[in-house]
């Protein structure tokens, strides 16, 4: 079996990737209370990630690569910005003020699954038994580690949902891009232009003023918050530049139990033993996928046949 440096490295930065999205979702709970309008508290962070993401263009000097875009790919960058960058993200923080936490993330986590579905007919990634057998032990995992104990599908899990279907359409529409745009351009452009539909979206509902932070410590955390978006972001997105998109976001589902551990140690106090069998069942399921994959690479990815980005 083979796997190249690009492989491994895409395998690498989804585990960082899992990493900081596990905090986020932890620091995301508390920084939402904080804002009186979600909406609101959405657009302050994604904005301060969109600010960073445009300071590490300017850095690396990638403005040049801008105006060598198609107007297809703008296109493309622009659908991206809509439904991952706004829209998803509108509707998943609105979840947060009607659901748990717990709740919210454990629909969220189930990103893999949607992105599998949907990456076998669009991306041409072709998933064995193994593959199949190791997403639905990986399932069981999340749901081990802190599934809701009562469960009521209402409006907030609703939002939840289709936020998270939004998101695995947009890492479909992402991975056929990332073939010939970089990952941080890419980025930029999903959390540039999807901070400028917040925007639009706070004036035409009159809340725009709400985007100001009542205080210090309101302000601070939003920023706090934004800077850990643009590390999840721009991970995220240089992962599913360099692997397949099934595998990449099977890895993110460890930000679930990440999310467990933080929760019960910080705010209950006590390390949560019960999630321990789940992440072993995590990294089993995510072994069994990255040796499918690497079997299916050696054999096929020079004849075009599989995962072909």
């Amino acid at each position: 079996m083979i796997a190249n440096k690009t492989y491994l490295s895409g395998i690498k930065l989804a585990f960082i990737a899992a990493l900081i999205s596990g905090f986020s979702v932890f620091i995301n709970k508390f920084g939402v209370g904080l804002w009186a309008n979600s909406s609101a508290y959405t657009t302050a962070k994604n904005l301060t990630a969109a600010v960073f993401l445009t300071a590490l263009l300017l850095l690396l000097g990638r403005v040049c690569e801008l105006r060598r875009l198609s107007r297809g790919e703008w296109f493309k960058l622009l659908v991206i910005a809509g439904i991952g960058g706004s829209v998803s993200f509108l509707l998943f923080f609105k979840s947060l003020t009607m659901v748990s936490a717990t709740e919210a993330a454990f629909i969220h986590k189930t990103l893999f699954i949607w992105v599998a579905i949907l990456a076998y007919p669009f991306l041409k990634e072709r998933l064995g038994i193994v593959q199949i057998l190791a997403l639905f032990v990986m399932l069981y995992a999340i749901y081990i580690s802190g599934a809701p104990a009562t469960w009521s599908f209402g409006r907030g899990a609703a939002m939840a949902l289709g936020a998270t279907i939004l998101w695995a359409i947009e890492s479909i529409i992402a991975k056929k891009i990332l073939s010939s745009v970089s990952a941080l351009t890419v980025a930029w452009a999903r959390m540039f232009f999807g901070s400028f539909f917040l925007v639009v979206w706070l004036l035409s509902t009159g809340e725009i003023s709400t985007i100001i932070p009542s205080s210090l410590y309101q302000g601070m955390l939003a920023i706090v918050v934004g800077i850990v978006l643009f590390g999840y972001v721009f991970s995220w997105y240089s992962a599913l530049e360099k692997a397949p998109a099934t595998v990449v976001t099977s890895i993110l589902a460890l930000a679930f139990p990440i999310t467990a551990v933080l929760d019960g140690v910080i705010v209950n106090h006590s390390f949560p033993l019960k999630v321990v069998p789940s992440i072993l069942l995590m990294l089993a399921g995510i072994l069994l996928i990255t040796k499918q994959i690497e079997y299916y690479y050696s054999k096929f990815i020079k004849k075009g046949l599989v995962f072909s980005a």
